[in-house]
């Protein structure tokens, strides 16, 4: 069977990831290609067609920098992909994230008689417009190009609701996420995110001392809540890895300089933050919404606990006990910091966990082979 995705994927394929869905579709298709599927990948930022050495294709769009700034959305970039696209005659056309440019993917589906699947990346995609305004784009008003987020997200908004109602299937990433979509009368399917142990690092003695905080410094994650945490929390030691991306990010990190018991890393490769977190005492989460952060399934794997001030997917965290969720009450998550002592039974059961629901296994595979046929 052939599957087609699309997008900024070849980074990922490549050991240069750009974000975490870039990351789960790259492993999706290494996983794909492992059950002995063709998978074909469509990259809007290469310059070169390649193949991966498991035999994935990534193919460049032609043209995808011709024509006249603006316009050239309408009179290069969108014909291009949908003709490549449809050139694929793929069996599964696979989308993940909202994008208005799905629904190319979906049309080429529809052309070519094949089953087209959308993928959640986040609980927004799940939920209405109100809940991205909130979230997604009103964050980013007074921002540099947050007109053009307002402008993409409108048309974001209009495709992918609709594109939920006409898939042939549709993936969730919790049963949060598809008790939402059952509400709203749209029958949905839960793959949980794919996690590759291969690169996790051996550490025989860590140290269990620090708090630390990974990801994008900015005010759509809650850096400013984390802040607020550093500020109540002077007995804790704190690790930040990553740079600060909006002005909120930017405001807080100069103010965290002045913190002795703050350590900023900056930006790190991923396997220089995975040996950081295997190395603390526990992952503090700030972002008031998410989807299954895979972040999460990095800190399980090492064997540190998960403090979350909003996000528990799928109620994983406490189900599971894997952590703590502190419903929005910084209070709350500071007592349980206070409290907190590493133990080699929470690394064990943290590790089990992720072994068992997300590494890519003979039970993952043919559940990709159940979800294609």
């Amino acid at each position: 069977m052939k599957v087609c995705f699309w997008g900024d994927i070849a980074g990922a394929l490549t050991g240069n990831t750009s974000g975490g869905s870039e990351l789960q579709v790259a492993l999706l298709a290494r996983g794909l290609v492992k059950a002995g599927h063709e998978v074909v990948c469509i990259d809007v930022e290469i310059t070169e067609d390649f193949i991966t050495s498991e035999g994935i294709k990534v193919f460049r769009i032609k043209g995808w920098n011709s024509g006249i700034r603006v316009i050239r959305l309408f009179t290069h970039r969108l014909p291009q992909l949908y003709l490549l696209l449809k050139k694929q005659k793929a069996d599964i056309y696979y989308c993940r994230m909202r994008d208005f440019r799905n629904i190319l993917a979906f049309w080429a589906a529809r052309k070519t008689k094949s089953k087209f699947i959308l993928a959640m990346a986040s609980d927004l995609d799940a939920l209405g417009f109100r809940m991205s305004l909130k979230y997604s784009y009103l964050p980013y008003i007074g921002n540099i190009g947050g007109l053009w987020w307002i402008f993409n997200g409108l048309l974001n908004e209009i495709v992918h609701p609709w594109l939920l109602r006409k898939a042939d299937l549709v993936l969730t990433q919790h049963e949060g996420q598809k008790n939402i979509l059952q509400e709203k009368n749209i029958k949905s399917m839960v793959f949980l995110n794919i996690f590759d142990m291969t690169g996790l690092p051996v550490v025989s003695d860590p140290s269990h001392k620090d708090f630390i905080y990974v990801g994008e410094l900015n005010k759509i994650k809650g850096f400013s809540d984390f802040f607020e945490i550093v500020k109540k929390a002077p007995f804790h030691s704190f690790k930040v890895v990553g740079q600060p991306q909006d002005r909120t990010g930017h405001l807080y990190y100069e103010k965290l300089k002045s913190y002795k018991n703050v350590y900023l890393l900056g930006r790190l490769s991923h396997s220089d933050t995975l040996w950081q977190i295997a190395n603390s005492k526990a992952l503090i989460s700030t972002s008031p919404m998410e989807g299954f952060p895979n972040i999460f399934i990095e800190a399980w794997a090492c064997g540190i606990p998960v403090f979350s001030l909003y996000v528990d997917p799928g109620s994983v965290i406490e189900n599971e006990e894997l952590g703590v969720v502190g419903h929005g009450n910084i209070d709350r998550l500071l007592s349980e910091m206070d409290n907190y002592r590493n133990t080699d039974e929470f690394t064990e059961r943290a590790k089990t966990y992720v072994e068992h629901n997300h590494v890519l296994n003979t039970n993952r595979i043919k559940e990709i082979n159940c979800l294609l046929s």
